[in-house]
């Protein structure tokens, strides 16, 4: 049996590390998703098609270069494109606001940049309340569905994508019955989620002193 040429612990911890690097790059100059970014840069990395999944690293890893990488490289200007899209979302939330919205992506977590959107999810009775508000306000949508946050063994929920003041903008419509465990934090222990008295807060610790 022919060895791995990644049996070395030290040797996968260096390639993880790399490849967290690398992905960060392009989310952070390209605006790329993490899982495309994440087997691009592994592919680059590895020069393999072929991946070991315990060289790939997580979300929150290649989020903490991501973070490192803005401070290096655009930190004369990200800060005040995350200030932007959080006060943004925030008008959205509160126009949303029946229909529970709440913040998620990187424009809660703090790595949003010039290519990001806005991300939210709503919880309703029915999605289609949710669509029927907007069209009443003749807000064009682009319909769609994405995965439920919960995981696979839940289906996939409806999506109604539009432009707030010329910012795209993704809401992913939930039932009301999935609020239920859906504010537990991430392993990192930050939030996966943040309602509008949250996101006003962090707009409120954004802002320069007076």
């Amino acid at each position: 049996m022919t060895p791995s040429p990644y049996s070395d612990q030290q040797i996968k911890l260096q390639l993880r590390a790399e490849i967290a690097v690398l992905a960060a790059r392009l989310i952070a100059q390209d605006g790329a998703d993490y899982d495309l970014a994440k087997r691009k840069a592994a592919h680059q990395v590895l020069q393999d098609d072929v991946v070991p999944a315990n060289l790939l690293p997580d979300n929150i890893e290649i989020e903490a270069e991501v973070r490192k990488y803005q401070a290096l490289f655009l930190g004369d200007s990200q800060p005040a494109r995350l200030l932007q899209l959080r006060e943004l979302a925030a008008q959205v939330m509160q126009q949303l606001e029946q229909f529970r919205p709440y913040l998620t992506g990187a424009v809660l977590n703090g790595t949003a940049g010039a290519h990001d959107d806005i991300h939210l999810q709503l919880f309703a009775d029915s999605a289609k309340d949710v669509i029927m508000f907007l069209l009443d306000r003749d807000v064009p949508l682009d319909i769609g569905e994405a995965p439920h946050f919960k995981g696979g063994r839940h289906d996939p929920v409806e999506t109604v994508s539009f432009h707030w003041k010329k910012q795209q903008v993704h809401a992913e419509l939930y039932e009301m019955n999935d609020l239920r465990g859906a504010l537990k934090p991430r392993a990192d222990g930050t939030p996966h989620r943040a309602d509008l008295a949250a996101v006003r807060a962090l707009i409120a610790a954004d802002l320069p002193p007076a």
